[in-house]
């Protein structure tokens, strides 16, 4: 751990840019190393008053202690840390400064180091998850499924390998979105509801507490229930790491899917496309050579914020291997989650400001869709023509289309001037020959499918019952 930051430092004096470009003042009191100590404050408090419970100390010793809470500071503890080289160690010390001769016995009795900072991370996570990070995500999701139902019946141009596919609407496009996004926030809550704390001494055997108490599980569960926290059924020196490589990947995954629709914008809004655009400010520079330039900074981004903290993904894994009852190889590697979850809610807030204030340009979506529109009939034709008994329509349909490209002549009049295929034609109902005439009409039920889904999710995060912001 590094030394006390010197008091003259100010916010670019720092090296991380999470703390002096993205900091997140809403997760201060969840993740901020102050936050730490008092969570860690807080476990230790709630052994005083389990220990008072079961009779090992006085009742009126939880008292003391909990008037002590609000004078420790993290700077005090780093400075004693600094003397001593051990951090729990250090904030022990500090403790017994504010409590008294009576108290100071009971304080870490029976506790290991990481029964405090496992117990005390697990808080910290699912407390600024269910304040901050759901409800953030949640008012994205709200924000997606406004715009998926103001744009449910525009339509665009599907794409797939970049290329021009089926029609669909814009609001269908974003329903995809609100799926993905949705079941991420149901396994965020989840994963943070399933964190565990643990209160089982040096090796996970209850070898301290066994010597004072004679339930040594019941104990712990008593103590971890006054947190809102269960006990991992076993643990060793540290907690069991899958609850929160579980939790982790919750975070990740979820990362990925606003990076995906960052990803996606930003390729719409190219100068060749331009079928949407990110707000831009009156006076805001796109570039400091181009005056012209209007990029899509904020979804650019949250794409490198992703690619920046994805692959501590890989670190979490990493983390799963501790040498039978514990090695020290994890310690400084967690000390990088914090950070993790303040980008990620960081950019979860970006792309819901710019979601709100996107600009979506419907004439250019039905241009671009214009631009390749004869060509679309390809697979309702083929399909139609297999249906009325056609023995090779795939094939024919795609010559076809090379007949289509080399004269320049569309598609939707070649088909009907073919005597071939007149036969199977002929057969068509006036929706589908509606369809062949006018791919427009192509959609399937792009429209129904997005308010369906939207109308879906509505439900869904309204029963969640978590606040948002």
């Amino acid at each position: 751990m590094g030394s006390v930051k010197d008091s003259q430092m100010d916010e670019f004096d720092l090296f991380s840019p999470t703390d002096f470009r993205y900091y997140e003042k809403d997760l201060k009191e969840y993740l901020t190393e102050e936050a730490f100590t008092h969570y860690k404050v807080k476990v230790e408090v709630a052994l005083v008053k389990t220990l008072a419970e079961y009779g090992i100390c006085p009742k009126d010793i939880v008292k003391v202690v909990d008037l002590a809470i609000d004078k420790i500071s993290s700077k005090e503890v780093y400075k004693e840390e600094k003397r001593i080289k051990h951090d729990i160690r250090a904030l022990i010390n500090v403790m017994k400064k504010y409590v008294g001769a009576e108290a100071k016995p009971y304080i870490h009795t029976t506790a290991t180091s990481f029964d405090v900072i496992d117990t005390a991370r697990a808080l910290m996570y699912r407390d600024a998850t269910s304040e901050v990070v759901l409800p953030n995500m949640i008012d994205l999701e709200k924000t997606w499924i406004e715009l998926a139902g103001r744009e449910k019946d525009t339509i665009q141009i599907g794409r797939t390998h970049g290329q021009h596919a089926e029609p669909i609407t814009f609001g269908f496009a974003i329903a995809q979105y609100i799926e993905r996004w949705g079941n991420r926030i149901l396994k965020v809550k989840e994963s943070a509801e399933n964190l565990v704390g643990k209160f089982s001494g040096a090796v996970g055997a209850y070898n301290a507490s066994s010597l004072l108490i004679e339930n040594p599980e019941e104990f712990e569960e008593k103590l971890l229930a006054k947190l809102g926290l269960k006990p991992g059924r076993i643990s060793t020196q540290i907690v069991p790491p899958e609850p929160t490589v579980d939790f982790i990947h919750s975070i990740v995954s979820s990362f990925g899917v606003i990076a995906n629709y960052a990803d996606d914008m930003r390729h719409l809004q190219r100068t060749e496309i331009s079928e949407v655009g990110e707000p831009f400010g009156k006076e805001q520079v796109g570039s400091s050579t181009m005056p012209q330039k209007r990029n899509p900074i904020n979804f650019e981004n949250v794409k490198s914020a992703w690619k920046e903290f994805m692959p501590r993904m890989i670190t979490t894994y990493m983390d799963q291997i501790s040498e039978h009852q514990r090695d020290l190889t994890n310690s400084l590697s967690q000390r990088y989650i914090p950070e993790l979850l303040v980008m990620f809610s960081s950019s979860v807030k970006r792309i819901n400001s710019i979601s709100k204030r996107l600009k979506v340009d419907k004439r250019n979506m039905k241009r671009n869709f214009k631009l390749n529109a004869d060509k679309i009939v390809a697979e309702p034709l083929q399909i139609l023509l297999s249906f009325y008994g056609h023995p090779n329509a795939h094939e024919k349909v795609r010559q076809l289309t090379i007949k289509s490209y080399e004269t320049g002549k569309p598609l939707t009049e070649i088909i009907f001037e073919d005597k071939e295929i007149e036969p199977y034609s002929n057969k068509f109902t006036e929706d589908q020959l509606g369809i062949i005439s006018n791919p427009e009409k192509y959609q399937g039920i792009a429209s129904q499918k997005a308010e369906k889904n939207c109308d879906y999710w509505k439900k869904r995060i309204n029963d969640l019952g978590v606040q948002n912001g």
